[in-house]
């Protein structure tokens, strides 16, 4: 886990526990603040799961752009062998 990840999933974490907190600390009915922290609770996973895929999808656009890299520095050292191979023929 990158040193950026690591920083965004504990600021979440603070950030969900300070919500918490402030629920359960502010005077309201035990039902409202139950559907309170349940309906924060899912904007909050959303918007993880939100972040999550794009990470994803970062990660294997990274990942075909390295194959695709790959692809090349192998051909081009193929054609550097074929090149080396005919010269000393």
């Amino acid at each position: 886990m990158t040193t950026t990840s690591k920083i965004v999933l504990g600021v979440l974490g603070a950030a969900a526990a300070g919500v918490a907190i402030g629920l359960l600390v502010a005077p309201e009915k035990g039902k409202d603040l139950r559907n309170k922290i349940a309906d924060n609770a899912k904007n909050w996973a959303d918007e993880f799961g939100t972040w999550l895929s794009d990470k994803k999808s970062e990660a294997t656009m990274a990942a075909k752009k390295m194959a695709s890299k790959a692809e090349d520095i192998a051909d081009e050292a193929g054609q550097e062998y074929n090149r080396a191979k005919r010269s000393m023929s």
